[in-house]
């Protein structure tokens, strides 16, 4: 028998929902369960107790608060994760009493954060989040949040141990507001840029783990991290995908959705999710084979509001669909498109409804322009996209993409044989 190392020890967590009826605590407590998966642990046991309130000193109730300590013991836990937002002193009375770690949601998600991030931008994010969150909880956390630690829940910013003065961490969260502020204007500077170029931006958005990233090497071989984890792409990944009809656009994979998404976590990626919301077209990824696609649409659909996407075109696309029944599928979803980015069922009809919701609607033409009006070709290179040209003896042959304000000026020299 092979003995696992202390350092190859997996976690065991319990962990515990106080279900005030405010939220659907079932279905959370399991989005809790697969975040501690995708942290790396193994989530024990899930326990769930009916109040009209919170505890305020201990989160559950007294009687609770006991069986977690009797289970804590008996089940050899780790870790204990909240599925809630604690207050220190909600911590520092469980860890008193159970003598184990205790963590929250916010916690949680953010170590996840810390786990996923490899860019500069998503590591500054996820160190101001987290020293954001942290700074109010200086009070009363002692040596068990020392970064020296390890383990979930300790990854994250800073070599030293957690009791680093309020004044240093302040004043390393205006640095990283700095550092962020000058990725930002370069990020608006791009932004402009395409937009002078007339570049085409469509957003994959949608509740983590949809498979945005699958869909994203599906149609562009852009090599993104695709893993069955909630998180597995942080970091926003742009690629230019070509249409059928010749057009390019820039498909741009954002950061997954949760569920009661921390608000300081949402602001703390709102440049990356302004990706989305600054994009032409906008492509609602769910996975249709759970339980909560629906809620997950719904998520999606809020999110895209908060952030003023009212007028931009959102293509509803349900993923995973080779794992469901095609009479469930027409009785529940029959009004999206169905695909299945892993072996490519529907890509067609994705990339179709991509080009019938294009800002401008875009023609791909073969022109014979005459010597006379030679002219034209210069302004269909300036303004469209000119994708060969050849000089023969009746003027210049051309094929090119163009809007409907070019294709009027050029239409009447477009070869007959190609009209439509």
């Amino acid at each position: 028998m092979e003995l696992i190392s202390n350092e190859e020890k997996i976690t065991r967590a319990l962990l515990v929902c106080v279900d005030t009826g405010s939220y659907d605590a079932e279905a959370s407590l399991d989005e809790l369960s697969e975040l501690v998966k995708s942290a790396g642990a193994e989530p024990v046991l899930l326990l769930t107790q009916k109040l009209p309130r919170v505890e305020s000193a201990t989160y559950v109730g007294t009687g609770k608060l006991q069986e977690i300590c009797e289970l804590c013991a008996s089940q050899e836990i780790d870790l204990i994760v909240a599925d809630a937002e604690l207050s220190p002193t909600q911590i520092k009375n469980m860890e008193n009493a159970t003598d184990v770690r205790v963590i929250d949601r916010t916690t949680l998600i953010l170590d996840i954060f810390a786990l996923r991030a490899r860019s500069k931008e998503g590591k500054l994010q996820v160190e101001l989040a987290q020293l954001k969150y942290m700074l109010p909880r200086l009070t009363g956390k002692g040596v068990e949040m020392s970064r020296l630690g390890g383990g979930i829940g300790t990854r994250g910013p800073g070599e030293t141990k957690i009791e680093t003065d309020r004044r240093h961490i302040r004043r390393r969260m205006e640095t990283l507001k700095d550092e962020l502020s000058e990725i930002e204007k370069h990020r608006q500077m791009l932004r402009r840029r395409r937009e002078k170029d007339g570049v085409i931006t469509c957003a994959i958005v949608g509740y983590t783990n949809a498979g945005k990233s699958t869909l994203m090497n599906t149609l562009t071989d852009a090599g993104v991290l695709a893993q069955d984890k909630l998180f597995a792409t942080l970091d926003p990944t742009s690629r230019a995908l070509k249409l059928p009809s010749g057009i390019s656009v820039m498909l741009i994979d954002t950061v997954g959705l949760v569920r009661r998404l921390p608000h300081h976590l949402v602001e703390a990626f709102h440049s990356t999710l302004e990706e989305a919301a600054q994009s032409d077209i906008i492509i609602n990824l769910c996975d249709a084979s759970s339980e909560e696609a629906r809620i997950h649409l719904q998520v999606t659909r809020d999110l895209l509001d908060s952030l003023g996407c009212g007028d931009t075109p959102v293509i509803t696309v349900l993923n995973k669909c080779d794992l469901l029944d095609d009479t469930l599928l027409a009785q529940d979803f029959n009004s999206f498109i169905k695909i299945s980015a892993k072996n490519g069922d529907g890509i067609d009809t994705l990339l179709q409804a991509i080009e019938d919701n294009l800002p401008v609607r875009m023609r791909r033409v073969k022109l014979l322009v005459p010597f006379s009006s030679a002219g034209l070709v210069s302004e269909i290179r300036e303004n469209g996209t000119l994708l060969s040209e050849e000089y023969v003896p009746e003027g210049v042959s051309v094929e090119a993409i163009v809007d409907e304000q070019l294709y009027a000026k050029v239409k009447e020299y477009e070869k007959l044989e190609d009209r439509s």
